[in-house]
């Protein structure tokens, strides 16, 4: 007599099941909370990845796309908005250099999923000027020569932006305990914070 053969067990004990490739659907924690449910890609050989809808506010102008679930927000904006003046350094929230504002405030948006943005309202530096016209925040810096590379001068403008726009007349040491959550190779922070105090100096974010 031929036994029939027992499907493998999973590491949790339980049987496993073969699922045909293509998308399925599964609830997300985002989507639990939200109401909405998330879209799993199952492509051969690869591991499913669930796929959302995220909608947000981005420098006054409405973008919504399908991004994968674990998508940080400085992906979203770099890839999916095509934003990319936000610079990804270290994405580990310690450089600095992918600063925005969510809601008005600065965040670190390689430490943020998109997901966790939904429906809220982000700033980036592409908001605050233009090359041809540049705001009075950006052109201090160029005054005092505040950037070399550049890397991580958008962060550094999006903090600047919002101590600014809250404390337009900030002491010294508040523009140094503002700027101390960056990091710059190049210019040795003086010329910064000169720019910086430059603008407050002329009531300027």
């Amino acid at each position: 007599m031929t036994r029939a053969r027992k499907s493998p067990r999973t590491p949790t004990g339980g049987r496993s099941v073969a699922r045909p490739p293509g998308r399925t659907t599964t609830t997300s924690r985002a989507g639990r909370r939200t109401g909405r449910t998330a879209a799993t890609r199952a492509v051969a050989g690869q591991v499913a990845v669930a796929e959302t809808q995220v909608s947000l506010r981005v420098n006054g102008a409405d973008v919504t796309r399908t991004v994968e679930v674990r998508r940080t927000l400085v992906d979203f904006l770099r890839e999916d908005a095509g934003l990319t003046g936000t610079h990804i350094g270290c994405e580990h929230g310690v450089c600095g250099a992918c600063t925005v504002l969510l809601d008005g405030q600065p965040v670190r948006s390689c430490l943020i999923f998109a997901v966790q943005a939904d429906g809220a309202e982000v700033t980036t530096v592409e908001a605050l000027g233009t090359v041809e016209a540049l705001s009075p925040l950006q052109q201090a810096f160029a005054e005092h020569h505040a950037l070399q590379c550049g890397f991580c001068t958008p962060g550094f403008l999006m903090t600047a932006h919002a101590l600014l726009r809250d404390d337009p007349h900030p002491s010294d040491e508040t523009i140094r305990d503002a700027l101390g959550g960056h990091l710059c190779r190049c210019t040795g922070y003086q010329t910064i914070f000169e720019a910086v105090r430059a603008a407050a100096s002329r009531g300027a974010a």
